[in-house]
């Protein structure tokens, strides 16, 4: 994937951010962003942007998840492995993803 000069210092200021660039093996065509148990995925929006393809998710053995209601719960799944949904986790979820909305925001 080539990035523009503005992706490159949207990737950047994620990084001042403390969000880690790191690459999904099955999603090679989006970036993927880390920041301590959260992923998400951004897909190119121009040659100046970036938007959340799909939704920012819980990791679960360092992958990104689904979230789940099974039988015996609520769960973040990711093929055989499975955490289960807590409140505590839910939240970390929300400012994750709140963080990284904001700061894909355009600066003036």
């Amino acid at each position: 994937m080539e990035l523009t000069a503005q992706q490159i210092g949207l990737l950047e200021r994620l990084r001042s951010h403390r969000f880690e660039i790191v690459a999904y093996p099955m999603y090679e065509n989006y970036i993927g962003v880390r920041k301590g148990n959260c992923g998400a995925l951004l897909a190119a929006a121009g040659p100046d942007r970036f938007t959340l393809y799909g939704e920012p998710s819980y990791l679960v053995a360092g992958q990104l998840s689904a979230r789940m209601i099974q039988s015996d719960g609520h769960w973040f799944v990711r093929k055989n492995d499975k955490i289960k949904v807590s409140p505590e986790r839910v939240a970390e979820l929300e400012a994750f993803a709140a963080e990284l909305v904001n700061a894909l925001l355009p600066v003036a």
